[in-house]
């Protein structure tokens, strides 16, 4: 019982967190977004994609549920959502490359894949960014975010911010810069 009691206060809370979210919520955004991100770049790696197409299977994925995030009828199920968009979009993906690229023999595919101490570092990496992310001003987040996360275009991010075009450019190259300066060495000029 106590197990279901957690599991049902866990789903209250990401019903809660996608409805703060959809009313347009930044804090409650970016949980989302480090809540589930693991979630979905397991999903679109495990459906045999390289990093570069899990990654735009990622951004998809998170490009549909802002599309969406108002619209789910079961927002405490959101992990079962962002895993099946995010497989359906890896899919897509996938069927884009290979119109796109000559296949790849399965020993040269598998020699792409990162190892485990590969995996644990990028793991490690990204949770210093994560945390720096966090430190910058709300603005530079927000922009970065739909930027550079989800790829979203110019045009798209400029009236999600209410800011002109052409200072979107200038204004992410700042933002990066004060990114950069709030990483560790190591992890900042990469």
């Amino acid at each position: 019982m106590a197990g279901e009691d957690r599991t049902r206060v866990e789903q209250e809370d990401v019903a809660d967190v996608v409805r703060r979210a959809a009313g347009g919520d930044e804090s409650a955004w970016h949980r989302l977004v480090e809540d589930f991100s693991s979630l979905v770049w397991s999903v679109a790696l495990r459906q045999g994609l390289g990093r570069a197409d899990a990654g735009e299977a990622v951004q998809m994925t998170f490009l549909r549920l802002v599309e969406n995030l108002a619209k789910l009828r079961e927002p405490e199920a959101l992990g079962g959502w962002l895993a099946t968009t995010a497989r359906r979009e890896a899919w897509r993906v996938a069927r884009r490359a290979s119109k796109e690229l000559p296949t790849e023999n399965a020993l040269d595919a598998e020699s792409t894949e990162p190892s485990p101490e590969e995996q644990a570092v990028s793991t490690d990496r990204a949770r210093t960014v994560r945390r720096a992310f966090g430190e910058l001003p709300e603005r530079c987040a927000r922009l970065l975010e739909l930027v550079v996360v989800l790829a979203l275009p110019y045009t798209q991010v400029a009236s999600m911010l209410d800011m002109p075009m052409g200072s979107i450019g200038p204004t992410r190259a700042r933002c990066l810069e004060r990114l950069r300066a709030l990483l560790p060495e190591e992890v900042g000029h990469d």
